[in-house]
């Protein structure tokens, strides 16, 4: 590929993460062409469709992701490396979710593939802080990404001033901090239990499986 061909290439998929990203369905190949600065036949001949178009847009965000999430994990302050990335992914996170929700069909495996990558990375992130003594012990990749998930809906389904959105970060910040753990230093099991606090509750066995989908 031309160079000017690969730098047409990351405009486009610059514009379709802010476009469809932001406004969603709302959002058209239009709109990113304008954007980009190429025609609409730029676009088409990158991305024969729109689906493929949002494909590769949400495996950009998990590239981009993945790069950030290795420079966190050799920054030389564990702590405040993963605090920066738990932020990013935060204020990332709607754009993600709105691109994931475009798609017609389960996540392609590249998709998939991508988010595990980082999954993996943040989870290698979060083990290096949890060593410097300053992250709770407890607490894993799962209950990191639940959070992120939960903020990032709310930002995704409407508008939150600035303000508010860091204070929330602040608070999951100064949750895994080691001082405020429980007195009692129980792990968190985030298995699903039944009601009383017994045994887990096996999946229904007529439950439909889940759909892939980027996490």
């Amino acid at each position: 590929m031309r160079q000017d061909a690969r730098e047409n290439r990351q405009r486009i998929l610059a514009a379709a993460d802010h476009v469809f990203g932001t406004h969603g369905e709302a959002g058209s190949t239009e709109d990113v062409a304008r954007l980009a600065g190429v025609g609409i036949a730029t676009v088409f001949r990158h991305f024969p469709t729109k689906e493929s178009l949002i494909e590769a847009a949400l495996v950009r965000h998990f590239t981009d992701l993945h790069d950030q999430t290795q420079a966190a994990i050799t920054a030389p302050d564990p702590t405040a490396a993963l605090h920066t990335l738990i932020r990013r992914m935060i204020e990332r996170g709607a754009s993600k979710l709105t691109l994931a929700s475009m798609l017609s069909r389960d996540a392609p495996p590249a998709v998939v593939t991508a988010s595990g990558q980082v999954k993996a990375a943040v989870d290698t992130a979060l083990r290096r802080a949890q060593a410097t003594g300053s992250v709770r012990p407890d607490v894993g990749v799962e209950e990191l990404y639940l959070l992120i998930r939960g903020l990032a809906q709310t930002t995704a389904a409407a508008p939150v001033p600035a303000a508010v959105l860091e204070r929330a970060v602040d608070v999951i910040l100064t949750g895994f901090a080691t001082d405020s753990r429980p007195a009692t230093g129980k792990t968190v099991d985030s298995s699903p239990t039944t009601e009383a606090g017994g045994a887990r509750n096996p999946a229904p066995p007529d439950r439909p499986a889940a759909r892939p989908r980027p996490v």
